[in-house]
Formats: structure tokens, sequence, C-alpha cells
């Protein structure tokens, strides 16, 4: 006895029959199954029935006698080098990993992304129909001309009448190589794909091609031209036993007709399957018991019938072959995409290609499709667009992988180091935003804000979460980035999302700081919310991209702190974020009310005047330094103008506030302001502001040692720094200066005030914060700037 079956008997008796029951039951399974297909009959057989149709019989003639034998040489191998380049990239992506049923369209789905392979599928499919009826009228021809009329009652071109030439006489050539897919449409049913498609094609092609090639010259050495060129049956007639042409000629176009409907019901069945379409592909999805898209035969058979209505096989045969020409360069295309990305993964077992071998293929289907007909050619790109665009608007959301990510990360990481940060130039600079997130809900409009700001810069949302990964199981962060991209997406901004793990939100903002972006793109930036004791109201479910489409606010943001909660950030935490990005030498905004800025109502307002932003480019705090040209003063002015570039607020108006002494030539600085302007192309009005009464107040209070005004004092970066000037500004003077901004009429949509550094002693922070409370109480939507680097420049 043998040893398995020892083993076999072993088993049973210890089991009590149990292994031989499972041997059943394997081989009930093994029954039940589906037949697959191994690789001459899955592959070789379908590719050569498909190839070897009407062209081989009823065509091939034709292309000899109008090209002749040169020229009928030349089409074979323009044709073959065409297929042969897309057949090694059908090779590669079949060989990439396991395939499934819709051959073509599985491979360029999960290759390109939903959008290219439903749209491609919806061209394969009508490529095989299109095959299909054009191998019914090749049947048809050929029973009329056995049993009907005598092949003399033809023109020069039956069909049309016109003068061939080498395009037109190619068209009908190029059907009889459109058959390499056919293999690939059967993938669903072969044992091993990946090991079948590529050996089968490529021996089925080089097959057709050393045949068709002998049989053209077989036929210019034995036949007049005048017969090739009138007798489309003239096999029959030279022939030794003529019925073998006639039974030749019914088993390949019905089996080639056969072959491209299978395939075009497989790629309707999968199309239907992926639900790429919804409900209009629904009935293809319906499957005999043994799992054959029965359905999907049966609407592939109806669209072959519609097509037969034309009746010329030569007019279907240059539609076919366009569509074919598409397709292939669209496999081309996906074995480019593939190896251009380089991805890790994209390692198939076929190593006969590289991308020069697909960018040939691109290029020769696009050239032979607008040599045979431009119109048709242009024709089926735009409709291709179109079903690009629709599935892209309209399909849902995929699993299978977007190589156009893949493809952008490459470029974007081969961009990223060739952006030099020591190539960079005042001339082109842009705000890169950091802007500090604590709660979504009560910063829905703020976020919108800087997004206008950021002027195609570099835009972060930031946000610090408060707890100690070593005392917890995971990471936090991770199921709250999809809230946060959801937002994203919703508010339509164009912002990344950082989020960090720190023991204190001070210590958050400095990671963020420090880790945030990646080589030349990095936050210059930091916008930070307001600190003062308004209760924070939630803006994001009146946001008019949830209130307009009728959507609930995204999960996975808590509700807004009520006003008796205490804050998470101490006013002396606050100021020190401020202190450390100055340090970081990182610009500075702080944004106040900017959630009752209702930007829709103040920039769309017809009849009124156009809405206005108001810039005070001095500093405030300190009346006795009223300089305009300062680091700090330009940087506001830069801010407030690429604010109205954006293209939301380009109607509003800059009005530039001018604050004068009596006594020290109001004119001549206005004149000196507008120069600077000019100089700046920065398009404002000038409105002149005296303050004398604002300023005696600060004099009464603040006297220097010598009984004058306090020295200034001017940091490494050229900005103006006041380490004791705190403690000199009485409350009442910030009151007044308040209220002279709060006169100045009409009222603006927002307003940029100065933003003093903060003062070097860290227990004067509590008084730093509250003297800014007091400058901006009651002006409604205000951004306090304060700038460290130049980022204007009078250069071309």
């Amino acid at each position: 006895m043998a040893s398995s079956e020892r083993s076999a008997l072993l088993t049973y008796r210890l089991c009590g029959g149990s292994a031989e029951e499972e041997r059943g039951r394997e081989r009930g399974r093994a029954a039940a199954a589906p037949r697959k297909l191994p690789t001459f009959l899955g592959v070789v057989v379908p590719t050569l029935l498909s190839m070897f149709s009407v062209v081989l019989f009823l065509r091939l003639g034709f292309v000899v006698g109008h090209a002749g034998l040169y020229q009928a040489l030349a089409m074979f191998a323009v044709a073959y080098f065409i297929i042969g380049m897309t057949v090694l990239s059908v090779c590669a992506i079949a060989t990439n990993g396991a395939l499934d049923a819709g051959g073509a369209y599985y491979m360029i789905s999960r290759a390109l992304g939903p959008e290219f392979g439903g749209s491609i599928g919806i061209m394969f499919f009508l490529a095989n129909v299109c095959g299909s009826a054009l191998y019914v009228l090749g049947l048809v021809e050929a029973v009329v001309d056995s049993f009907g009329i005598p092949p003399g009652q033809y023109e020069e071109d039956y069909t049309t009448g016109q003068m061939m030439s080498f395009s037109s006489v190619f068209a009908v050539m190029f059907n009889g190589c459109t058959g390499i897919m056919a293999g690939s449409n059967m993938s669903g049913d072969l044992k091993r794909p990946s090991y079948s498609i590529p050996r089968g094609t490529i021996s089925a092609v080089l097959f057709t091609y050393l045949v068709y090639n002998l049989l053209a010259f077989l036929m210019c050495a034995t036949c007049n031209r005048i017969l090739l060129q009138k007798d489309y049956g003239f096999l029959r007639d030279i022939s030794i036993f003529p019925p073998l042409v006639t039974v030749g000629i019914y088993a390949a176009t019905l089996s080639a007709a056969m072959s491209d409907l299978i395939g075009a019901s497989r790629i309707l069945y999968a199309l239907a399957r992926d639900d790429l379409f919804g409900r209009a592909l629904a009935l293809a999805k319906k499957t005999s018991a043994s799992g054959n898209p029965v359905m999907a035969v049966i609407l592939s058979w109806l669209v072959v019938q519609v097509v037969l209505f034309s009746g010329k096989l030569n007019t279907i045969a240059s539609v076919v072959t366009i569509f074919f020409l598409l397709v292939y360069a669209t496999v081309n295309l996906a074995c480019l995409a593939l190896e251009w990305a380089s991805a890790p993964n994209f390692r198939p077992t076929f190593r006969y290609f590289t991308w020069h071998t697909c960018l040939l293929g691109i290029a020769g289907c696009c050239v032979m499709m607008f040599l045979i007909s431009p119109v048709s050619a242009s024709a089926s790109l735009g409709f291709l667009l179109l079903l690009l665009l629709a599935l892209h608007y309209l399909s849902p959301s995929s699993t299978w992988g977007y190589i156009s990510q893949a493809l952008i990360f490459h470029q974007v990481r081969k961009y990223l180091l060739m952006l030099d940060v020591r190539k960079d130039h005042v001339k082109f600079w842009r705000p890169q935003m950091l802007l500090m997130v604590q709660n979504p809900r009560g910063s829905a409009r703020l976020i919108d804000f800087v997004n206008d700001l950021k002027k195609s810069g570099l835009y972060v949302l930031g946000h610090v979460e408060l707890q100690d990964l070593d005392m917890l199981p995971s990471d936090p962060l991770q199921p709250q980035q999809d809230s946060w991209l959801s937002l994203v997406d919703k508010l339509n901004v164009k912002a990344f999302v950082s989020l960090t793990l720190a023991p204190s939100v001070r210590h958050g903002v400095r990671q963020l700081l420090f880790t945030s972006g990646l080589g030349g793109m990095r936050p210059n930036t930091l916008v930070l919310g307001f600190y003062d004791d308004e209760a924070p109201q939630d803006g994001l479910a009146r946001h008019p991209a949830f209130t307009s489409a009728r959507e609930e606010v995204p999960l996975g943001f808590p509700p807004l702190r009520a006003a008796t909660t205490p804050k998470l950030l101490s006013a002396r935490e606050y100021v020190g974020i401020v202190a450390d990005a100055l340090k970081m030498l990182r610009n500075v905004l702080l944004a106040r009310q900017l959630e009752s800025l209702d930007k829709a109502w103040e920039l769309r307002r017809a009849a009124s005047p156009p809405p206005t932003i108001h810039v005070w480019p001095v500093n405030l705090l300190r009346p006795d330094s009223a300089r305009y040209a300062d680091t700090c003063s330009l940087f506001l002015l830069q801010m407030a103008c690429v604010l109205n570039m954006a293209r939301a607020w380009r109607r509003a108006r800059l009005r530039l506030f001018l604050c004068v002494e009596a006594g020290t030539m109001p004119h001549a600085q206005e004149e000196k302001l507008r120069q600077l302007l000019k100089d700046l192309r920065i398009q404002a009005q000038i409105q002149l502001v005296p303050w004398d009464a604002i300023t005696r107040l600060h004099w009464q209070t603040c006297q220097g040692p010598s009984g004058g005004p306090a020295e200034e004092e001017e940091d490494e970066e050229g900005v103006v720094n006041f380490p004791t000037n705190t403690t000199q500004v009485s409350d009442e003077y910030v009151c007044a200066a308040n209220k002279l901004v709060l006169e100045q009429s009409p009222a603006p949509a927002v307003r940029f005030l100065y933003l003093p550094r903060p003062p070097a002693d860290t227990s004067l922070y509590p008084l730093y914060l509250h003297q800014l409370e007091l400058l901006t109480r009651g002006l409604g939507p205000t951004v306090l700037v304060h700038g460290v680097s130049a980022v204007t420049s009078t250069q071309l």
C-alpha cells in the first residue's frame, strides 16, 4: 500500500471517516466550480481566432492589391510595432498582481483609477461590439459572395466608391491585429492569468505576423492585381479545394465575432460589478447559476445588432481601428504611469519593457489614429474626455488606488529637492501660513479668511492635543485625521492638516513651527485666534458649506467650550507663543472677531459702495515711533495688499491711515507715503488722521530719564523694540487710540493693525495682552500683524 493511502486509511480510522468525507466534499466543490482554462485554450486560441478573421480571408488580398507588396509589408510592420509595444505593456501589468474578469478594463482601472478605467472600459466595450459587428458583416459578405451575386456587379471599393490610400487601407488591415486582447479579456476564466497572458499573447502575435507576411508574398507571386482589387473572395477561386476556404471564412468570422462578443460582455459585466455607472448597468450584473454573465452577453448582442444597421464593413473598420488604437494607447499609458511613478509595489515578473516602449506605443497609436481619420479620432477623444469628467464628478470613490497620487508624489518630491531655500528672493516671497485651531467649530470663518490670505502659498491647519503618548495604548490623532481632512474638503480651502501631541499648547505650537512643511515649503507666518473672554460660537454649523447642502457637521470635533469652563491656555502661555514665533523669525498674525465677518454679505452687496480694508501701519501703542517704513509696517501693508488681491476681495478698497501731529509737515509725510505705495505698486487711498489729542495723553504719563520720550532700540532684524514701553502706556491712552480707530468711517470689512513685540519681561505678558484687548475692543474683524522679514521689493 502506498504511503499516501496508508496515511489516508489511518486518518479515516482515527477520525471516524472524516478524512474520506472531506475528500468527497473537495471533489464536490471541484465539480461545482467553473472550469478554468490553460494557456493554449484560454489565450492562444482566442487570440488566433480573433486575429485570423475576416481580414485574413476577405481583406488581405484587398490590402495587397491596393497597397502593393512593399507597402503591405510596411503596414504589417507598423501595425505589429504598435501592438508589439502594447503587448509588452499588457504583459507587464498582467504580471504585477492578481487579475480578475474584465481584461484591459481591469488592468487600466486598477492602474489609473476609476475615471480612466470606466471611460476606457466603455470605449473598449464599444470597440469589441463594433468588431463583432464587423466580423458578422464579413460573414454576410462571404455568404452573398458564395450564393448571391457574382463577384464581378462590385465597384473599385464596393462600400465607398472612393480612391483608397495608405491610411484607409491600413484602417481595414489593422482589424486583423486587434485580437491581442482576446486572451486578456478571458482573464477571469484562466487558471493562471499572470502566467498565461504574456506567453499566450506573444506566441499568437508572432504566429499571426509570420502568416500575414507569408500570405502577402504568396498572393503577390500568384495573383493578378486587378483580381485582388476587384474580387474579395478570390481565395476560393484559386484554391485547390474551394469549399475549404468557404468553411474557413465562416468559421473564422463566426469565431472572431463570438470572441469579441464574449470579450465585450466580460467588460460590461466588470463595469457593472464595479458600480462606476450606478443603476445604468445594474442589469448587466445578473449571472447564471454557474457564474456566467448572461445578461451582459444579451445586452452586448443587442448593441451589436444596432451597429449592424450601418451595413458597410469598411466604414465600421475605421471606427473599430480608432477605438482599438485609443484603448491600446491607454494601456501603454497605464504601464508608463506605473513605471514613472516608481512605486515599490510595481514589480512585474515580465521585464522585457521600459518606459521607452510604452511611449513609442502611445505615439504610434496617436499618429495612426489621426492619419486614418482626424475627425473620428477627435470625436473619440472628445467622447473619452466627457466620460472622464462624468466619472470624476459622479462616480463613488474606490479603494483601488489612484496612479495620479503616486505620480504627484514622485514629482513633488523631485521639485521639493529642487526648491533651494538659499535661492529665495524677496521678489518671489509669498505667505506660508500655519493657523492654530483648537476647535474648528469656533473657527470656520477664520479658516476661510486665512485661505484668502495665503496667496497660493503653503497653508497648514495646526492642532495640539494635550495628551501623553506614554499613557495611551495608541496614537489618538489617527482617528481624528479623517475628520480634519473632511473639514478641509467641505470648506473648500487649499490647506494641509498637521496634528501633534504635547504636554502644553505652547510646546505643541513649537513642535509644529519646527516640523511643519518640508524643504523650502515651511510656514513663515503663525496665525492665532485672539485671547479674550468671549464665549466661542459654533460657526461651523452656520457655514454655507453645510447649511446650503443640508449636511451634518463632520463628526469627531467635540462641543465648544462653555463660557464658564476654564481655558486650556493661560494668558502668559498665549503671549509666550507669540514671543516664541518671533524668536524663530516667524511673522505673527492675531485675528480677533473674524467669526463675525460675513464675507459673502460684505463683498456682494451691490447697492452700497465697495467694502473697505482699513490699514494702520503705525504702532498705536507707541506714538513716539510713528514710522511707516520699518519691516513690520511694510509686512502689514503687504498682507493687506495680498488680501485685496484674492479673487473674493478684489472689489474691496484699501484705505491707509496716516497719523499726523501739528507742526510735522503732514502733507510732506503724505507725499512720501504716496511715493512708497507707488514704488510698491499698491493702490490705496491715504487718509490723514490728526492725533495730537491722543498723543498728549501719552506724554502726560510717559517721560524718559531726561524729561523726553524713551530712546528707541532696534534689534538685529531692524525691528523697533521697546522693552519698557508696556509699563509706560496707560489704559486711558489705549482706550483713546481704540476710539480713534473706531471713529473712522465707513466701517470696514476688516482692519489691519500693527502688533507690537511682546515685552522682554515675561511678568508683563498679562499687561501686554490686556493692552491689545483694549486696543481692539469693539473694532469688529481685526488682524494684528507683526512682521520680522523683508517681504516687499521695488525691483522688476
